[in-house]
Formats: C-alpha cells, sequence, structure tokens
C-alpha cells in the first residue's frame, strides 16, 4: 500500500490556499453544531415529545417506553451507534480511492437536506424529528471524517495546530452570525406575524440552508491526492472489509489507540456538555429561550478567542499539557453547573462564559494533537474513529445523562453525573508519550507535547 501524498511538499501559496478553502467548511457547518444541536431542537424536540406522551409522561418509539424528557439524549445517542457503523467504512474509503471531495459533498447536502426538512417538525411529530435528527447527525460525522482527513495533507505539521485552531474558530464565529440572526428573528416574531413555534422551525431550517450555500467554498478550493491503492474498485463490501483492517491497523498503533481512548472519554462529556445545556437550563433551571440564545452566543464569541489563545498557550507549553489543563477547567464548569440556583440568569451566563472560553481549544488542539499521530495515507481511516466523539456525536455521555434524568427526574443528576467523564480522561490521556506515539506512526517527533 502506497502512502498518500500530503500537503507537506505543496508550495507554500498553494497550501495556504487550501488552508483557507478548508477553513470554510467548519463555517459551513458549524451552525449545526451550534443553532440546531446546542440551542433550538433539544428544548423543542422535547416539547413536541411531551406533547405526544402518554398520561405517565412516556412516549413509545418502535413501542419502545421513554419518558418525554429523555427522547432527544436517547436520540442522539442512537445517531453515534449508527454513526459507529457509518463512520469507518466511509474513512476507509475516502483514503482507499482517494475521492475525499465527492464524499464530502455527498455527506455535506444529506445533512443541510435533513436539517432544513427541520421545518416540518411540528405538532406530535416527534418520530419525524428523531429520523432527520438521526440523519443530520450522521451525515454531519461522516462529512466531518473527510473534511479532518484533509489537515494532515494541507498542513504541516509545525502548522497544524495555529490551522486547527484557526478552523475552529470560523465556526465558531459562524455561529455567532448565525444566532444574532436567530435571536433577532426569536424576539421578534410576533412583530412579524410569526409563531413562536414557526420561528424555532425558521431557525432550525436556516442552519441546513447556510451549510448547503457555504460548503461549496470548501469543494471548490480543496484539491484531492491519490488514493491508498490506485486504480482500486471499492464496493459496500471492499469498504466493509476495509473497515476491519482499520481495526487491525489500529492494534498496530498502540500509543495511538491509547490517545484515542483517552479522547473518546473526555470529548464524550464535552459534547453531551454542549448538546444537553439548552434541557438542563430551559427544564431544570427554568431559563427562556431569549436567554439560552444570548447564553449560547456568549459562547461562540468567546470560543474564538478562546481557541486562538489556546492554540498560543499550545505554542508555549505544548498541546497535551494545554488540554490537560481545559479538562481541569472542566471538570469545575460542570461541578459549577451542579450547584446553579433555578431563575438566575446571570449564573447560568456566567457558566457559559467558562464554557465559551475552554471549549473550542480544548476540540482543536485535540484534532491537530491526533493528526500527529496518523500514520500517512490513513489520514480518513483514522479519523473515522476520532470522529465517533467528535461535534454532536458522543453517545456514552447523552445515554449516562438520559438514564440519570430517567432515574432520579433530576437534570442536576444528569450535569454532574458528567464529570467523570472529564476526570477518566485526564488520567488516561496523562498516559500517553506523545512523541513516542508519533514516531510510532512514522511521524516527526512534535517540538513541545
Amino acid at each position: 500500500m502506497t502512502a498518500v501524498v500530503t500537503g507537506t511538499g505543496d508550495g507554500t501559496a498553494d497550501r495556504r490556499r487550501e488552508q483557507r478553502g478548508w477553513y470554510f467548511y467548519d463555517w459551513a457547518n458549524s451552525v449545526f453544531s451550534t443553532s440546531v444541536l446546542t440551542v433550538f431542537l433539544g428544548p423543542y424536540l422535547t416539547e413536541v415529545a411531551k406533547s405526544a406522551a402518554d398520561g405517565d409522561g412516556y412516549v413509545h418509539p418502535l413501542g419502545l417506553p421513554v419518558r418525554a424528557g429523555s427522547y432527544f439524549a436517547y436520540t442522539v445517542s442512537l445517531s453515534v451507534l449508527l454513526s459507529v457503523l457509518v463512520l469507518p467504512m466511509a474513512g476507509a474509503v475516502a483514503d482507499r480511492t482517494g475521492r475525499k471531495k465527492p464524499m464530502l459533498g455527498v455527506f455535506a447536502y444529506l445533512g443541510a437536506g435533513a436539517t432544513a426538512g427541520m421545518f416540518f417538525l411540528e405538532g406530535d411529530r416527534y418520530v419525524l424529528g428523531g429520523v432527520l435528527l438521526v440523519v443530520a447527525n450522521v451525515s454531519f460525522a461522516a462529512s466531518a471524517v473527510i473534511y479532518n482527513a484533509f489537515l494532515p495533507q494541507i498542513a504541516t505539521p509545525e502548522e497544524r495546530d495555529a490551522v486547527s485552531s484557526r478552523g475552529w474558530a470560523f465556526g465558531y464565529a459562524a455561529g455567532s452570525v448565525v444566532l444574532v440572526g436567530n435571536l433577532a428573528l426569536f424576539l421578534q416574531h410576533e412583530e412579524l406575524g410569526v409563531s413562536e413555534g414557526s420561528a424555532v422551525r425558521i431557525c432550525l431550517a436556516s442552519a441546513g440552508v447556510w451549510w448547503a450555500v457555504f460548503t461549496v467554498v470548501p469543494l471548490l478550493r480543496l484539491r484531492e491526492r491519490p488514493g491508498a491503492v490506485a486504480g482500486s474498485r471499492v464496493s459496500l463490501l471492499s469498504g466493509w472489509r476495509q473497515l476491519g483492517h482499520t481495526f487491525r491497523e489500529l492494534r498496530r498503533y498502540r500509543l495511538t489507540m491509547l490517545f484515542l481512548l483517552a479522547y473518546l472519554v473526555y470529548n464524550d462529556g464535552v459534547q453531551t456538555v454542549i448538546t444537553q445545556a439548552s434541557v438542563f437550563g430551559s427544564e431544570e433551571l427554568g431559563v427562556d429561550q431569549t436567554t439560552l440564545i444570548g447564553a449560547v452566543l456568549l459562547v461562540q464569541v468567546l470560543a474564538v478567542a478562546g481557541a486562538l489563545l489556546m492554540g498560543r498557550l499550545a505554542a508555549r507549553h505544548g498541546a497535551k499539557r494545554t488540554v490537560l489543563g481545559s479538562l481541569v477547567a472542566w471538570t469545575a464548569i460542570v461541578g459549577a453547573g451542579y450547584f446553579l440556583p433555578a431563575g438566575a440568569p446571570v449564573f447560568f451566563f456566567a457558566l457559559a462564559a467558562g464554557i465559551g472560553l475552554v471549549m473550542g481549544g480544548s476540540q482543536a488542539l485535540s484534532r491537530s494533537l491526533y493528526s500527529q499521530l496518523v500514520p500517512a495515507g490513513k489520514e480518513a481511516e483514522f479519523f473515522s474513529l476520532y470522529e465517533v466523539s467528535d461535534r454532536g456525536t458522543s453517545w456514552l455521555g447523552p445515554l449516562v445523562f438520559g438514564l440519570a434524568y430517567q432515574l432520579t427526574e433530576s437534570y442536576r443528576a444528569a450535569i454532574i453525573s458528567l464529570v467523570v467523564f472529564f476526570v477518566l480522561g485526564f488520567v488516561l490521556l496523562l498516559r500517553v508519550p506523545v512523541e513516542r506515539a508519533a514516531a510510532a506512526a512514522g511521524n516527526p517527533r512534535p517540538d513541545r507535547i
């Protein structure tokens, strides 16, 4: 198997042009993570499920009794379990064929279409909401696998922390822009003659339109590299065979596998905080929709600064040390969330500020750190495993969150249950020797870890 030609040998001007195009997919798809998963869909789908619930507060998708308040969390978990099957195969096929751009386009527009279809989510159509969420979230994750796999090809090892951080900053900037528009529509929906539910559905659908429009930029700017096996035929069967090969390959890189395990644990906690914070705020703290939008907007603005600031900290102290510091901060933030008083928006805004400052940087630096540990020519394969717990695609955290609520009927118990993810993730990451892991994958040793 021949190695993929990476971007590290390209001219600087061409590489910078591709990097700018690459940033725009963060700009395109981050509004799904922000407007849909973080702000609007959780509380709205929960209300739709409650309107369809029986006298005991349960809905019955596929005949299974599910408390309406847990439906959104369970649906997110289901989408990720499906992603576990789809993502590694998609990554393997992308590496095998070198056809990353068409696959990026297919998954991006499938997800954007499902998101736009959320305009029709009303009344008691909780099943429709669940189906659209699953399709959109699986597509979002699959497109991100392909997108992330471009990073080692368009940036030298020395550039990756900065390039990854800029990509996340672009994404959070886009989330801020769209949320400002969402907030304006939501606050003025009565003056515009639009019901509150219709305003939410327009906000959901607009995220799909935004995603579709700006995906054009990376599709034009990024360029293909040869596949790992030039001219090879790829079928569904060969994709599954390659999936098995991916897991066998991962066993050869045990230190990379240890980092991946650490990441899957702590980022499951990060993603669960992101996707369930709006439900926690609205259902447990009594925060209204306007305050929720304002708090998430604050997160987006501070996340831009936080991603860039933590990128600079990584340049001085190393990405691993900076991520470890962020996990300490995450533990403190989640612990503080348990004690937030209901009906006091100022404390919710303070919590949002803390999340914003650490969120973007911890994710961006994890991505660039992992790119140092991936063998050349297997970028999409290995990033497919990484993406199982990237933005909006965690599964164990939402499952724990949903079970905690189902058992206790308390969102405070649900939020504090997430502390274990950050503590365990910290312990596992602390044990990863990054320099040795990079060398074992055949990559240059990072200057700082």
